[in-house]
């Protein structure tokens, strides 16, 4: 690995790579299109001995070279949450990194996300989103597609509890990514999705709520991310938060900058401004997406423009 590859590698979705070359996913159906797949799935694969096994996803990379330009000048776009939650006792702002505590809404819509990558498990973050189909679940483009290959037996567990799912296991039946992730895996735009099945006659979002989304809502806001890290200091148990200011990307992409110590497996995990402490509500405006690793404790996430509005038109309409 060349010193240029290293100074650039991602870290909050970093954790040991298992050894072995990747392999194909299987191939998407004549249906799709090349931004989504429809993940084989396995039933029963995901034991609780399975899921804490999981090894955060390991992402190499750099920013693509031919970067798109985000559109921050263009017109905001908002989708309000579903459904609001008890109250609850607000916690600090800033916040570099700890265990949320405070209850409400987050915790039920926001959890873990398992699938197989070639021959290995592998965990990420995600987040239960207000769509037309009731079941979308926004994540970072890399924890739906990697190197080439989507991944299967694609899996959330909203408010995973080590090793326990309260509210079921939610498999995909498809998968989305922005055309850029999924043409180049351009890091402006790591932005995925996945649709996931009903499960006992309920959506989603009928069971666990849904957070509201903005596009293009511009830079430098208050910023509350939240994930579940599972490479040390943290062990993927424990639903994690950073808050502060946010900044923007200064060195080699447009995204969002957030002072946050998480690590592995936190990657796909929501960022929210106008996040309400009491409800657990917030809008949600980019997800958990890379780190520098001469910039520790920092943390950045892509910027929701027109591209990742896109990508979430064709996740709601499937």
């Amino acid at each position: 690995m060349n010193r240029h590859r290293t100074a650039l590698s991602v870290l909050l979705s970093a954790g040991a790579l298992v050894a072995g070359v990747l392999t194909a996913a299987t191939p998407s159906t004549a249906a799709d299109t090349p931004t989504s797949f429809r993940p084989q799935q396995t039933q029963g694969f995901w034991t609780a001995e399975r899921m804490r096994a999981a090894t955060p996803l390991d992402v190499t990379a750099v920013p693509g070279v031919a970067r798109t330009a985000v559109a921050a000048s263009a017109a905001p776009t908002a989708i309000a949450p579903t459904a609001a939650s008890s109250a609850v006792s607000p916690t600090a702002f800033p916040q570099a990194g700890g265990a949320w505590t405070g209850g409400g809404a987050v915790v039920k819509t926001s959890g873990r996300v398992f699938f197989t990558m070639g021959g290995r498990t592998a965990s990420c973050s995600g987040n239960s989103i207000t769509s037309a189909n009731g079941s979308t679940v926004m994540t970072a483009g890399h924890c739906v597609k990697y190197q080439g290959a989507w991944h299967t037996n694609w899996v959330f567990v909203p408010a995973y509890d080590n090793g326990a799912a309260p509210y079921g296991q939610w498999p995909a039946t498809k998968t989305f990514a922005t055309d850029q992730w999924a043409a180049s895996e351009d890091m402006n735009m790591d932005v995925g999705l996945a649709v996931v099945a009903p499960l006992n006659g309920q959506t989603l979002s009928q069971a666990v709520g849904a957070q509201g989304v903005l596009f293009n809502g511009g830079y430098n806001k208050k910023m509350y991310s939240f994930g579940f890290p599972a490479a040390a200091p943290y062990d993927g148990t424990k639903l994690v938060y950073c808050s502060g200011n946010s900044g923007k990307d200064f060195l080699l992409t447009k995204d969002h900058s957030l002072g946050c110590n998480m690590t592995g497996g936190s990657s796909g995990g929501p960022w929210f401004q106008d996040f309400n402490e009491a409800t657990g509500l917030g809008t949600q405006v980019s997800v958990n997406s890379f780190g520098y690793t001469f910039l520790p404790n920092r943390m950045y996430g892509p910027y929701f423009g027109n591209e990742a509005k896109a990508a979430y038109d064709k996740a709601q309409a499937s």
